[in-house]
């Protein structure tokens, strides 16, 4: 007889829900939880299941980690980022202002260590899509060719 299938739905959402009472409740008791976990692999699952099930379960039990400490270039960003909302006058002012804290962020990110960057950098993309809408306010709705409405 083949080996037995995990329900991958039923095993990750009671992970899920296991690992948020570990690192919100305390005194959760964690081998139960485990042991839960445990019952929702069946004894002939396949080795590949068992090992990708035990890990998840395992790490129930290691502490998590500490909350990211970011530098002063990521928190710069984030005030230019924040700025950049305020902007008022007319719409040219508002996109003028919008360009110039995205590349003012470009700018930024490129000073900051490298494993910031990319998170830096990802706060230009929510300015660069407002600043479309201000330039086409039907950006990015459009009708697919063909189709009328």
């Amino acid at each position: 007889m083949g080996d037995a299938k995990v329900n991958f739905g039923e095993f990750n959402g009671a992970f899920v829900r296991a690992r948020d009472r570990v690192r919100s409740e305390e005194g959760t008791d964690i081998e139960a939880e485990q042991a839960a976990l445990r019952a929702l692999v069946p004894e002939n699952a396949s080795e590949h299941d068992k090992g990708w099930t035990g890990r998840l379960i395992a790490s129930l039990a290691e502490p998590p980690a500490p909350p990211r400490q970011w530098s002063a270039f990521y928190h710069e960003a984030g005030q230019v980022h924040a700025s950049a909302y305020q902007a008022n006058g007319s719409t040219e002012d508002k996109i003028a202002a919008l360009e110039a804290a995205r590349k003012k962020i470009w700018q930024i990110a490129d000073q900051a260590p490298e494993d910031e960057q990319i998170h830096i950098k990802a706060m230009t993309r929510v300015l660069e899509h407002l600043e479309n809408e201000l330039r086409d306010p039907t950006w990015p709705i459009e009708e697919p060719p063909g189709q009328t409405g």
